[in-house]
């Protein structure tokens, strides 16, 4: 993820992972600002992702704007 963070006040708080119909498979809480750590990485362990699945949709989400926009990932 790659978020313009600017300290406490305004950052990337977390990111969801979702099937097409707003199925929650995930979610992973940021509980700090990574201002000097752009872009950086955090996992996500215990998604379940059904058979058949083709694409998942990811929603990042920050402490000012909430959700953003979603981002969809073909899964092969």
């Amino acid at each position: 993820m790659k978020h313009a963070d600017t300290g406490w006040d305004h950052y990337a708080d977390g990111w969801g992972v979702y099937l097409k119909d707003g199925t929650e498979l995930g979610y992973r809480v940021l509980a700090h600002p990574h201002v000097n750590e752009q872009p950086f990485t955090r996992s996500l362990g215990g998604v379940t992702i059904p058979t058949g699945t083709k694409s998942v949709i990811i929603k990042p989400r920050d402490s000012v704007h909430g959700i953003g926009e979603d981002f969809e990932v073909k899964l092969r």
